[in-house]
């Protein structure tokens, strides 16, 4: 499982919080690219539901991980 900056922001607006199935289904709804779909196939399922993307891509960057003011736009 490898994720990407782009391949995780197919999940931005997925409804979290979510179960695997779901995002799986959200993901072939939305039409997100085939490594999407595996790649959440490939997470281990114990039933869990997920809060946000950074539950499954524990490095994914947050809005705080980029340098710029957005009060200045």
């Amino acid at each position: 499982m490898y994720w990407t900056l782009e391949l995780a922001s197919k999940l931005e607006d997925a409804p979290w919080p979510a179960t695997k199935d779901e995002l799986i289904d959200y993901a072939i709804r939305s039409g997100a690219p085939m490594e999407v779909i595996e790649n959440l196939q490939e997470i281990e399922d114990e039933g869990d539901i997920y809060e946000s993307i950074e539950e499954i891509w524990p490095d994914y960057p947050s809005k705080d991980d980029f340098f710029f003011n957005e009060e200045e736009y």
